[in-house]
């Protein structure tokens, strides 16, 4: 089983948001160098919790100052964009760092419904035709050729290369995991939206509807991103758990906050409801020594049939998630 990374560039609470972006770039190196097999940037748009609004102009930063890890974005929010602009980024991308380029495809806006807006004022129909801008996608991010009868067939995405970037489609629901069983392409659920639920369902979907493309070799490769945090102690990283708790509590009352820090997270004024389902969330979110987290992640891998995890973390102080991600990699012994 391959580990990977799900950076969202969290913004923490009492700091500038254009911090979060230099310590993706920091935290992308280190991994690298911890041995992950990817690193992967989150979309979102006018977020309070959530800097990583450019993850292709990220991934290009980091791209430039690594030398092996995969980079990419997880994902690109596609009905915000055309399928031609979306390919010829990452072509660019593939230009910079040929074989490390991934490009995760997601539907939902990764904001609010005017901020999508905004963003494309024709997304009134984008969800609608979200199978074929990815089938457009697949074409020009390839190099093969569009159909003959195709409007933009005669266009091509440059530069093409020799390689080309790995395309994956990202999800919560069953209808991304059907969307790559039947493009034949790798699937990732996100396991940390809700806890796990509903990943069985998802995966079980993709695993057993997957279409065989062409190249005939080609497999179902399917992933998960889970919420993990792991310290020297237990304790530890309950302490510093806390502020995803906190920030947990919040969003499910719709406000998306800064990630507040510990002192701040004990200071919040929740319901015995909302604490309980706090709680329950914390206890379903990776939290632990190396040692404990790996062997759930493990167990996890094995029950849902996974090929790779991506972990995403936060924590108040980036050298505790930094901290994270390095005894993870020893204790699965990356290199």
């Amino acid at each position: 089983m391959k580990l990977s990374v799900l950076d969202q560039s969290p913004i923490r609470s009492n700091a500038s948001p254009d911090v979060s972006i230099r310590e993706s770039i920091k935290l992308a190196q280190a991994c690298e160098v911890f041995g992950y097999h990817r690193y992967w940037l989150s979309e979102h748009h006018s977020s309070s919790a959530v800097a990583g609004s450019a993850p292709e102009v990220l991934a290009a930063a980091i791209a430039a100052t690594t030398n092996r890890i995969r980079v990419g974005a997880a994902g690109i929010m596609l009905p915000h964009y055309s399928a031609l602009k979306v390919a010829e980024t990452f072509r660019v991308l593939e230009a910079i760092a040929p074989g490390r380029i991934d490009l995760g495809l997601g539907r939902a806006p990764g904001s609010d419904g005017r901020t999508a807006l905004a963003l494309n004022p024709s997304a009134s129909r984008a969800a609608e035709i979200f199978p074929a801008q990815v089938q457009d996608v697949m074409a020009w991010v390839s190099g093969v050729p569009l159909p003959a009868d195709h409007p933009f067939g005669a266009i091509t995405a440059e530069p093409r290369g020799p390689h080309a970037p790995e395309i994956w489609i990202l999800g919560s629901s069953n209808y991304g995991a059907q969307l790559a069983a039947w493009f034949g392409l790798p699937y990732a659920y996100a396991y940390f939206f809700s806890d796990g639920a509903g990943a069985a369902e998802a995966l079980h979907a993709y695993q057993t509807q997957f279409r065989q493309p062409e190249p005939a070799e080609v497999k179902p490769r399917s992933a998960v991103t889970v919420f993990a945090l792991a310290a020297e102690t237990e304790e530890e990283a309950q302490y510093w758990a806390k502020s995803r708790g906190a920030f947990w509590g919040m969003r499910s009352r719709g406000a998306y906050i800064p990630l507040p820090s510990p002192a701040e997270a004990d200071a919040f004024d929740f319901s015995n409801a909302e604490k309980e389902q706090i709680s329950i969330s914390q206890q379903r979110a990776f939290i632990g020594t190396a040692p404990q987290v790996a062997q759930r992640l493990r167990a996890l891998a094995q029950e849902l049939r996974l090929d790779e995890i991506a972990i995403t973390t936060a924590a108040y102080d980036p050298a505790v998630r930094m901290r994270s991600y390095e005894l993870l990699a020893k204790e699965f012994g990356l290199s």
